[in-house]
């Protein structure tokens, strides 16, 4: 739930084919690295001598002031009907020596990103193309810190962020902490409730160097509970813009209700030339995946599921701490397909 991970098993190779539910063309693979909240269809073939191997996790922390994690977790894969005693094939240098080797796991992840299909009849491919893109959103990704709300002024400060940063830890989206009301969002759309949320969310940061030299900006942001807004069919573009406020690392990004498209990603700033790079005919498809480590990942996706839903980063202490958001998208018909469904039994009723 806190960290990225390496995986593989001693002596195989395997095929990934699936990304979050969604196809992807084969990736022939000795190693795959996934986030909190992905999942990975693969396939292996037990071709092997028969007797027992390693399979081994291991973290993959790349950020700025984390500390190395490099044990590895281990089970044993063994062939049925091996009665051998050796100790099991060791994973040898599958898995990188260096928790943070960064390399190792974009190597593989951007295999990933643009493996998807180039669609046909069983499995359209309906990337939104630029002319038809509706809604635009540029969603910056931080690290904060926020005053101590303790009299005594005792909280636990970031070790090592800045010399000056002093409170507490948080962390934002677009300088805006996410906080959950008493009241759930979905309950207060649906019957109307004043004064849980608020429409303004802002489209766009403010505007600084994201990954250089970031100074003061964004360090102590916004409280509150601001949500997204879209109208059911739009077609929307968000780019994840990772920046080095705080302490800068790879944020593995998930959108409830959706898969999107992984149309682009590279490091550094984004920047509007960027879309020239974007791969609108083979994108794979995903709920969860990661924005670089000071870089950015640029998703599309058609607003076509009506709802409340939750988006936020999938390392469970960023979430908590408020790098998350909420995406509603509007029933703009009567037509049920564009429409939120009645409640089950026993949901609260309207006030």
């Amino acid at each position: 739930m806190e960290e990225e991970m390496f995986f593989a098993i001693s002596g195989h190779n395997f095929t990934v084919v699936g990304l979050d539910g969604a196809y992807l063309t084969p990736i022939p693979t000795n190693y795959i690295t996934i986030t909190p909240g992905q999942t990975m269809d693969i396939l292996l073939t037990t071709n092997q001598t028969p007797r027992s191997y390693y399979m081994g996790g291991k973290a993959f922390v790349d950020s700025k002031f984390g500390t190395p994690m490099n044990s590895t977790t281990r089970a044993i894969l063994q062939y049925r009907n091996y009665k051998g005693t050796e100790t099991p094939v060791d994973l040898g240098d599958l898995l990188p020596a260096d928790s943070k080797n960064a390399s190792y796991a974009k190597a593989f992840t951007e295999r990933v990103r643009t493996s998807g299909l180039t669609g046909n009849d069983d499995y359209p491919i309906t990337v939104p193309t630029d002319s038809e893109i509706n809604k635009n959103f540029t969603i910056t990704i931080s690290v904060n810190t926020l005053p101590c709300p303790y009299p005594s002024n005792n909280c636990t400060a970031p070790q090592n962020y800045n010399a000056t940063w002093t409170g507490m830890h948080a962390a934002s989206l677009n300088n805006q902490r996410f906080v959950t009301q008493n009241v759930n969002i979905l309950q207060a759309y649906r019957c109307n409730i004043e004064d849980v949320y608020t429409e303004d969310f802002p489209d766009r940061p403010e505007e600084f160097d994201y990954t250089g030299a970031t100074g003061n900006n964004e360090t102590v942001p916004t409280v509150g509970t601001k949500v997204m807004t879209v109208d059911y069919g739009e077609a929307v573009e968000i780019v994840f813009q990772g920046t080095n406020v705080g302490n800068a690392e790879n944020h593995p990004m998930h959108i409830h209700g959706y898969n999107f498209y992984l149309v682009g990603s590279d490091d550094g700033n984004f920047n509007y030339s960027s879309r020239e790079t974007f791969n609108l005919t083979s994108p794979a498809e995903a709920n969860t995946f990661g924005v670089p480590k000071n870089g950015w990942l640029a998703v599309r996706f058609w607003a076509n599921n009506p709802g409340v839903w939750f988006l936020h980063c999938h390392l469970e202490r960023h979430a908590s701490w408020g790098m998350a958001g909420v995406l509603i998208v509007k029933n703009t018909t009567t037509d049920v397909k564009q429409s939120l469904l009645d409640p089950p039994a026993g949901y609260p009723p309207c006030p």
